[in-house]
C-alpha cells in the first residue's frame, strides 16, 4: 500500500550510485513497464503523483501532505482493528505470492492456514460475527 504526495524522485544515478535498497529489483514488477523504470532510474526525473498512480506505483494521490497523513492514519486505524494474526498472515502471503507461482502460493497458504485454526483470533472473529459485534484482539 503506497500513498503519494505530489511527486516521487529516483535520484541514485545523481549521486553516483546504483539504487541499493531494492527499488531496481521491485519497480519493474510493481509498475510492469521496464522502459519507464529505466527512464526514471537513469534520468532521476520527478514522477508526479498522477503519473505514479496511473502506472500502479501508488494506490492513492492526495492534494497535500496533511490530507495524505490523515488518510494514512485512518487506514492504519482500520488495519489495527483487525486480527494481528490475520493481518500479518495476509502480508506474508501477499509477499510470498509476489515471488512464487500461484500453485506454490496456494499450497503455502493452505499449510499456513491449518496452523491458524489454533489461533484464538479465529474464534473471536467468529463469535463477533455471530453476535454482530466488533471483535477485540490481543496485542501479540
Amino acid at each position: 500500500m503506497k500513498l503519494s504526495p505530489s511527486f516521487i524522485i529516483f535520484s541514485s544515478c545523481d549521486i553516483g550510485l546504483a539504487a541499493d535498497v531494492g527499488a531496481l529489483q521491485r519497480l519493474p514488477r510493481i509498475i510492469g513497464n521496464e522502459s519507464l523504470v529505466r527512464e526514471l532510474a537513469f534520468t532521476g526525473r520527478e514522477m508526479y503523483a498522477d503519473e505514479a498512480a496511473k502506472n500502479g506505483l501508488v494506490s492513492r494521490v492526495f492534494p497535500d501532505k496533511q490530507s495524505m497523513l490523515e488518510a494514512a492514519i485512518h487506514i492504519a486505524q482500520q488495519i489495527a482493528e483487525k486480527s494481528p494474526v490475520a493481518v500479518q498472515g495476509t502480508k506474508l502471503h501477499l509477499n510470498y505470492s509476489r515471488d512464487h507461482s500461484v500453485d506454490d502460493a496456494l499450497e503455502y497458504q493452505a499449510t499456513w492456514n491449518m496452523s491458524l485454526l489454533q489461533s484464538e483470533d479465529l474464534a473471536k472473529s467468529a463469535m463477533a460475527h455471530i453476535g454482530k459485534t466488533k471483535a477485540e484482539f490481543s496485542d501479540y
